[in-house]
């Protein structure tokens, strides 16, 4: 009888953090949508002032507050990711044990920072080299742990064609340096 209380405790439990996590991740996306909006406007905007003859559609002022902006939703879109990986580890610490399939954090030492071409253009970072269990997610929050402000948009667009879902032990992925 205390074991099926218990049971239904933690089912609730769990029912209210999946709720929460629901919410933080469609807050989430609305903030993307958002931002999404703000770079396609930043970019109309860009357009128009270099048109020859355009007469100035918007000033250094406005992109520069317009580009503010969109560096407040991205600040606030990884407080998010932050905030939803922090109720996915009080979830699992509220359970008492790990789900199965999920694994402790990846131990990176990053390795000096090498130069990396992307599209032509070049950027520094680290080599990382996948391990058993290692998503893009852990990996992004194992850097950021070790004070490299890393997002898994980051590493995704440093490495065209990498597939998350299919990541396989012993793939080098690169990981981007955070800009200065």
């Amino acid at each position: 009888m205390a074991a099926r209380a218990q049971d239904a405790a933690t089912q609730q439990q769990i029912d209210k953090l999946s709720g929460q996590i629901q919410d933080v991740l469609a807050a989430q996306a609305a903030q993307e949508k958002r931002i999404s909006a703000l770079e396609r406007q930043i970019s109309d905007l860009g357009s128009q002032a270099n048109q020859a003859g355009a007469g100035g559609f918007a000033s250094q002022d406005d992109l520069k507050k317009l580009a503010e902006q969109v560096q407040e939703i991205d600040k606030k879109r990884q407080e998010d990711n932050e905030r939803v990986l922090k109720e996915l580890e009080q979830l699992e610490k509220s359970l008492g044990a790990s789900p199965p399939g999920r694994h402790s954090p990846p131990e990176i030492s990053p390795t000096p920072l090498k130069s990396h071409s992307t599209d032509g253009g070049g950027q520094t970072g680290y080599d990382y080299t996948v391990r058993k269990g290692d998503t893009i997610l852990a990996i992004a929050k194992a850097y950021r742990d070790q004070g490299i402000k890393v997002t898994t948009d980051q590493i995704l667009k440093a490495n065209p064609g990498l597939d998350p879902k299919n990541l396989k032990v012993g793939q080098k992925i690169f990981i981007p340096a955070p800009a200065p």
